[in-house]
């Protein structure tokens, strides 16, 4: 088996209920996410955190420094795992989580976090350009109700949609449960 890591994309307070961007059903997400991230320690699989912070001074929200760019505190990393931060929705574009996962050996990656429609899409798409085998465990991710020519789509919508696609060609879609029973 190659070697494997989990990557978990922009967890972040900004996300939650008191956030600036609050996402439809962030706490189920975390929680999945939770199990993922603690099955992926107890069986020493590297855990990479992404957090995101735009460089605009302009944008309200991801600002540096401020509370809501803190990775949420129930998935948040312990001592030795690597912290990422990126300003991009590509995890790739403009950081070292390249030349860090290349430096590990590692060739898999499971995928988690937020938003389905933005960073953990194009995350995978560029992982797995990068040569990654990807896994997204879809119910460890979330996302929110968008608008496209006045109709607002469903985040659950959008995430199902965002998932088909990525199944497609890019990853291997699972779900919590079938992630850790294998």
């Amino acid at each position: 088996m190659s070697k494997q890591a989990v990557v978990v994309v922009d967890l972040q307070n900004e996300y939650l209920p008191t956030g600036k961007l609050p996402l439809v059903n962030i706490e189920a997400a975390l929680d999945n996410a939770a199990k993922v991230i603690e099955h992926a320690r107890q069986h020493a699989i590297p855990v990479i955190h992404i957090r995101h912070e735009f460089l605009d001074p302009e944008i309200s929200f991801f600002v540096k420094n401020t509370e809501g760019v803190e990775i949420i505190e129930t998935v948040a990393p312990v001592a030795n795992e690597c912290v990422i931060t990126k300003n991009y929705p590509n995890s790739f574009l403009k950081t070292d989580l390249d030349a860090h996962l290349k430096e590990q050996g590692i060739e898999q990656l499971t995928i988690i976090g937020a938003m389905s429609h933005m960073c953990i899409d194009a995350t995978t798409r560029a992982a797995s350009d990068l040569g990654y085998k990807c896994t997204v465990v879809e119910d460890a991710c979330t996302t929110m109700n968008l608008e496209f020519n006045g109709q607002v789509v469903e985040a659950a919508q959008v995430h199902a949609a965002f998932m088909a696609a990525l199944a497609f060609a890019y990853a291997e879609i699972v779900t919590t449960k079938q992630l850790l029973e294998n």
